[in-house]
């Protein structure tokens, strides 16, 4: 019986670099880094924006009729609205008219480029999930006129969860999924054990802030300071406020949430770092996780039992 190594694959999707490595035997390793590829990239087909034919640009398009979906693009919808409720309204998958009146308008790989954008200030509509009509039995959606989804702040997360559901599947004995920094992981590590998980500091680029040890579940790190662009009144970022429906200035520069599943993580992240330091605290804690909220000024808080997988970092006060 061969000995089982570490296998990497690096691609970019999702406007994301993304990296995944398994534990195998090496002669099984490139078909099963292929197919998770492939998925990935069938996923965003599926639930991209920026994609014209995409079924998540056909929903939005018939919004106020019902629409048949994939059971893909049911399980994100219907798990985004479960986040939703779950955050009481502050991750909110609606925002897209309100992104795109602050000027994510293109892929931010275009967006970056572009000069400073002209930003209007319109009141815009969010919420209003309670409306949608969701049947499981036929992946039918039916959502009220004027409600358009963006998957942005879960479908990495959810991508994550999935892919490694199905590289366990496969039979690896352990692997390791980041997906632009929504991380799943779980089985064996090549060296044993848990899988060894690195923060970067997002108020310093480059620099580990913290790394941490996690033998089963996810990683996600939520921040405003990634996907920024200029406007002609300044920065603007992609992390939405539901109640003003312009970028987030709670005072929260990142969250950063471990979590059982990624698209649970990937969305309280949000919601966390959008209600500020003292409510995004209570939020995680009040949900069951553990997280590090890291303040604009330098300030790290940590929820729940965050220090228990501290391995290397700073001294974390709770």
């Amino acid at each position: 019986m061969k000995a089982l190594a570490e296998s990497s694959h690096a691609f970019r999707a999702m406007g994301s670099d993304c990296v995944v490595r398994i534990v195998v035997d090496d002669d099984r390793a490139e078909p099963i880094l292929e197919r998770v590829e492939t998925r990935m990239n069938d996923l965003e087909q599926r639930w991209s924006r920026f994609i014209d034919n995409s079924e998540l640009s056909q929903l939005n398009r018939h919004a106020g009729d019902p629409v048949f979906v994939s059971p893909e693009m049911f399980s994100v919808v219907s798990l985004a609205i479960d986040a939703w409720r779950a955050t009481d309204g502050l991750f909110d998958p609606t925002l897209l008219d309100a992104l795109r009146e602050a000027g994510y308008d293109e892929t931010f790989d275009e967006l970056v480029d572009r000069a400073p954008i002209e930003i209007n200030d319109l009141a815009l509509r969010s919420g209003g999930l309670d409306e949608v009509v969701l049947d499981a039995r036929s992946s039918l959606i039916h959502g009220p006129l004027g409600l358009h989804f963006d998957l942005g702040g879960i479908g990495k997360g959810h991508a994550a969860d999935l892919l490694f559901a199905q590289v366990m599947e496969d039979g690896v004995a352990g692997a390791c999924l980041d997906f632009g920094g929504d991380i799943r992981v779980g089985g064996e590590s090549v060296e044993g054990g848990g899988w060894v998980i690195v923060i970067d500091d997002p108020l310093q680029p480059g620099e580990d802030l913290a790394v941490l040890g996690l033998e089963t579940g996810s990683v996600t790190t939520s921040s405003r300071l990634r996907r920024k662009w200029s406007t002609t009144t300044g920065e603007a970022h992609h992390l939405i406020d539901p109640g003003t429906s312009k970028p987030s200035q709670s005072g929260l520069a990142a969250v950063t949430v471990i979590a059982a599943q990624a698209a649970w993580g990937e969305a309280h992240a949000k919601a966390a770092l959008i209600a500020g330091v003292v409510a995004g605290r209570a939020l995680l804690e009040q949900a069951g996780l553990s997280g590090l909220l890291i303040a604009d000024d330098g300030q790290l808080i940590t929820a729940g039992q965050f220090n228990d997988f501290v391995v290397k970092g700073p001294t974390l006060s709770s």
